[in-house]
């Protein structure tokens, strides 16, 4: 067989299911193409083997692309300040501003939550890992 009529039988195979594929690889256009992606997604990965040549699993990736796109257009995540992530863990973890001595005293906390101080790198690295987080997560000023 030529090259030529490999690429001619690609072809008719492609003609032949594209229209049970195109709304498979298409742009997600709202909330409930975004839920049934994500839901055939999960099915495809779940029926998937390991082996990186499983064409589920690389369906499955090709959806997981449209995905992260669509939620990157549609619900781009905040950049949060270092006062509104260090807020959040304190919430998250139940601590006042006085259980944070890696950052310094109440006042120093208070401070820092009140925008009239920002975290110094020296604070910054001791909370990421207090909490397992990455520095990065402090990245927003």
């Amino acid at each position: 067989m030529t090259v030529k009529d490999r690429i001619e039988e690609q072809v008719e195979e492609a003609e032949a299911h594209w229209r049970h594929i195109a709304p498979l690889l298409s742009e997600i256009t709202d909330e409930a193409d975004y839920d049934r992606r994500v839901a055939m997604m999960d099915h495809l990965l779940d029926r998937a083997s390991d082996l990186e040549d499983d064409p589920r699993a690389e369906l499955a990736s090709r959806i997981g692309d449209l995905i992260e796109a669509y939620d990157e257009q549609k619900r781009p995540m905040p950049v949060s300040g270092n006062r509104e992530v260090l807020r959040y863990l304190m919430a998250e973890h139940g601590l006042t501003q006085s259980d944070l001595p890696e950052v310094g005293g109440q006042s120093v906390v208070s401070e820092i939550l009140a925008g009239k101080r920002d975290l110094n790198w020296r604070q910054v690295r001791a909370l990421a890992d207090r909490f397992g987080v990455s520095t990065d997560a402090f990245r927003g000023g």
